[in-house]
């Protein structure tokens, strides 16, 4: 069943896409790729800029309306034929009714000669729930950010610098809301000077609304039958407003090399590393034990779990735009398999009246039914193949996948090397380096820039010591599996979890603890993770026999998690705290000042820590914004979000409540 929030479509007799919502064709029924060239490309000199780009160049296009991803893919064939091999493109679009996974199919099968580069987008796409979607395509080259939902909405969050514009979606005559100077404010917001517009239409509110943010616009030859249409480019840069230079981005040194240590090969790490090396980085990653994933990302399962809140508080929309990019990810990285992963589908029960109705809620919102749909008892029993008791939520596309497989896939990239039996001490900057110094105070490695992804021991640098981290120790149970249980098909979870069968073991937890910072297994939580299995389902509960095994000799994993007081992760640039106080005291007298003092940054210095208990769904897009905002790329979170886990939020937060 489509979800109310994709495109409406009927298709003429000659295969061709019209929109019902909007009364209005897709592309040219003459030639689409055509009109495409002549419109977006040709009009925006997109070959001969392309041509001229100087090795390891970024380009940013910038489009509204992304509807069957003609213009997309036009522009990334062009790319491809004319741009330096190492020069990246990102292309960032709106689309507020996006395509089905079979619409996108049937539309794109009519354009053979677009099929290399259909098949690399629609081998990650699939139904796109509201909210932004990142993709990375042609190993890392090509950044897709689509913005689901109404753009009036979605371009105030978006942060980026745009060289060129696409101003497509259906005529202002059938979307008249989409034409609006406040559309036209964004994109001169958006903009620098010299930036690029091309447009269809020729409408004179068109012409006049863009001249007005201070577009210099003119009329050409239209493609085909339509006689005019409109380019033009940005002369004159609006004002800028306000911003909070603490969550500005930091100046990169003029003639960085782009070298990166990345301290810490657990998920956040291994993400980062690989966010970087897929960009052309050389990245030293730096390990104190002897292989990876050696703590909190050791799990032998680890699952894609995603709690979501109708209310969309900023951690469920950071899970949910984080839990679409790790799936892509891992389908990317990691073949499927009975060791390494599997998307079997997750089903969170309901643990209470309270939380079934916060799950029906959820089931109610709009969503595709193949990213969630709620299932009453009887429902979820089918799926998992045993009876529960209670109703719930079920994603499709979610499962389990073994962290520490994950990360060594991550870590093959030819651009990363491990140096693993390294523990760092200190980190001192010079001559443009950061150094990693061990305990005796020796250089382990030296690069340009830094990112410490060490979980709460990311405190132990003197440049991140005043971070609020706290540890959870958090224990799984492995359980031995049965020939009944082996007939379990997806996770369950509510309370705890119970994965279906690895290497023939359930992993069954996890504990919560606050009172204990070792990782020695305990028989105590082995008890409590068994006493779970039976309020998943007494059935499997009976299959597996928990009663026969003694909870001092089960096999168990215990390990730290590391959280934030306000559960988000901290990912971004590093500021000098005691600066950082002294630049904007006047804060804890009047928090609505507006300093203009640019933050004391730790040039080339990031952090990525803190995801909890949802890494493998967090960490993966958390190495997609350290990378943004060391390369100056459009960021792939809406800016709220994006300071939501910055760093810097808990000094600001300290000094306007009078603690700094």
């Amino acid at each position: 069943m489509k979800s109310p929030s994709f495109a409406d479509l009927s298709w003429s007799a000659d295969g061709q896409p019209f929109s019902t919502q909007f009364g209005d064709v897709y592309f040219s029924r003459d030639s689409g790729l055509e009109e495409t060239r002549h419109v977006f490309l040709q009009h925006n000199d997109l070959p001969q800029r392309w041509a001229a780009l100087q090795p390891g160049s970024r380009f940013c296009i910038g489009e509204t309306g992304f509807g069957t991803g003609l213009n997309f893919l036009c522009a990334w064939q062009l790319w491809d034929r004319v741009a330096p091999a190492d020069a990246r493109l990102h292309f960032v679009s709106t689309e507020k009714f996006p395509l089905s996974t079979d619409d996108l199919h049937r539309a794109l099968a009519l354009w053979p000669e677009l099929q290399p580069w259909a098949e690399q987008l629609l081998a990650h796409y699939s139904d796109l729930a509201p909210g932004w979607q990142q993709f990375s395509l042609a190993d890392g080259r090509v950044t897709l950010t689509l913005l689901v939902g109404d753009l009036l909405d979605s371009l105030p969050q978006l942060d980026a610098s745009v060289d060129a514009w696409f101003l497509d979606g259906f005529a202002p005559a059938k979307n008249p809301d989409m034409w609006q100077p406040a559309l036209y404010e964004q994109m001169a917001r958006l903009s620098h000077q010299h930036t690029t517009v091309a447009t269809f239409t020729s409408v004179g509110d068109v012409r006049r609304g863009l001249q007005a943010v201070g577009f210099a616009m003119h009329k050409v030859k239209g493609y085909g039958r339509k006689r005019e249409m409109l380019a033009g480019v940005l002369q004159q840069p609006s004002g800028q407003q306000w911003s909070a230079p603490w969550y500005q981005r930091p100046a990169p040194p003029a003639d960085r090399a782009r070298t990166a240590l990345v301290i810490g090969a657990g998920l956040a790490g291994c993400s980062t590393a690989f966010a970087l090396a897929r960009r052309g980085w050389q990245v030293t990653v730096i390990e104190r034990h002897a292989t990876p994933a050696a703590e909190a990302s050791g799990n032998p399962q680890g699952i894609l779990y995603t709690k979501l809140s109708p209310h969309q508080t900023p951690l469920s929309r950071f899970v949910q735009t984080s839990y679409a990019y790790s799936l892509r990810l891992l389908n990317e990285v990691l073949e499927p398999g009975e060791d390494s992963w599997s998307a079997c589908g997750v089903l969170q029960l309901s643990t209470d009246d309270k939380e079934a109705a916060r799950h029906r809620q959820l089931g109610e919102q709009g969503y595709p039914s193949s990213f969630l749909h709620s299932v009453d008892a009887e429902q979820a029993s089918a799926l998992a193949g045993f009876g529960v008791q209670r109703a719930g939520l079920f994603f499709p596309g979610a499962g389990w996948a073994s962290p520490p497989m994950f990360c060594q896939a991550l870590l093959r990239h030819a651009n990363i090397r491990l140096l693993a039996g390294s523990a760092v001490a200190q980190l001192e900057q010079g001559d443009g380096q950061w150094q990693a110094l061990g305990a005796d105070g020796q250089c382990i490695a030296s690069d340009s820039i830094a990112v410490i992804c060490s979980a709460a021991d990311s405190r132990r640098f003197q440049q991140s010591s005043h971070l609020p981290l706290k540890s959870i120790r958090g224990q799984i149970t492995h359980l031995p599996a049965t020939d009944a249980s082996l007939g379990l098909k997806t996770v369950l979870c509510a309370e705890g979890y119970i994965s279906p069968a690895r290497q023939g073991e359930h992993h069954l937890g996890a504990s919560f603890r606050f009172d204990r910072l070792d990782t020695e297994p305990s028989p105590q939580e082995n008890l409590s993770n068994l006493e779970i299995l039976t309020s998943l389902s007494t059935a499997l509960s009976t299959a597996l026999q928990p009663e026969q095994y003694d909870p001092a000799q089960l096999t168990a994993r215990a390990a730290l998690r590391c959280t934030s007081p306000d559960y988000l992760p901290l990912i971004g640039p590093l500021t000098d705290a005691d600066a950082f106080r002294a630049d904007y005291a006047a804060l804890a007298k009047d928090a609505s000042r507006q300093p203009q003092t640019p933050a004391s940054w730790y040039p080339g210095l990031y952090l990525n820590t803190a995801h909890g208990s949802r890494g493998l769904v967090t960490c993966p897009l958390s190495g997609e914004l350290i990378a943004a905002w060391v390369e100056g790329e459009p960021l792939p979170l809406p800016r709220d979000l994006a300071e939501a886990v910055h760093p810097s939020r808990f000094l600001l937060r300290q000094l306007i409540r009078g603690q700094g």
